[in-house]
């Protein structure tokens, strides 16, 4: 599992910014009716660009603080033996699977170490990570940051919405006014950062496949 994903995912979460609306009395998405930089264009590459300077500040913390070569051990040592136990379960081996279940508990607590040191680095980038988004983000730049040619809004329910809706560019006070599918600022950063993130982890060697 790609952690560095969770964080991506849960950043995206928090910025959606309607979440947070009622406690703020505002429905206004992430973003200034007034910028610094303006144009789309200028708009798109200097989010792109936070999305990549944040995505290495993330794997340097994670380099730091987590042993990648007891990680990468433990993460092998794991999957074998899922692997093994699954293939036991298929073919009905009990004798292979009583014997596989003896180490269950051994690697449950391999699997909760992982989890741990995944965790450590994600708790000290998600605070400064949130303060940036709600603090720098919103006065450099616009609400929409980009223009999509179809909706990228895949999950249903109005929970998660990365581009703007038919019915949002039908509200005249809306950021989405006359602009559907526009991607939202907290999107194009979510979407960059999702794109560069695997790239950036396989340079500082931070990544979690094993191949």
């Amino acid at each position: 599992m790609d952690f560095n994903f969770i964080l991506l995912f849960l950043d995206s979460v928090f910025l959606q910014g309607d979440i947070f609306a009622s406690l703020s009395g505002s429905q206004a998405a992430l973003g200034s009716d007034d910028p610094i930089v303006k144009g789309l264009i200028l708009t798109a590459f200097a989010v792109t660009g936070f999305g990549i300077l944040l995505n290495i500040f993330n794997a340097v913390v994670r380099k730091k603080m987590v042993d990648q070569t007891k990680l990468k051990r433990i993460m092998k040592e794991t999957r074998a033996w899922q692997k093994e136990r699954m293939a036991a379960m298929r073919s009905k081996d009990q004798a292979k699977i009583n014997d596989l279940n003896k180490k269950s508990s051994y690697m449950n607590k391999m699997s909760m170490e992982m989890m741990q040191m995944n965790m450590r680095p994600m708790l000290i980038t998600f605070v400064p990570l949130i303060l940036i988004f709600y603090l720098v983000l919103p006065v450099l730049f616009s609400h929409i940051v980009a223009l999509s040619p179809v909706s990228l809004n895949i999950i249903p329910g109005d929970f998660f919405h990365l581009t703007c809706t038919a019915a949002q560019a039908a509200e005249l006070d809306n950021v989405c006014y006359q602009k559907e599918n526009a991607l939202f600022l907290w999107a194009w950063y979510f979407l960059a950062s999702i794109a560069f993130s695997g790239i950036i982890m396989k340079i500082t060697k931070t990544s979690m496949d094993l191949s």
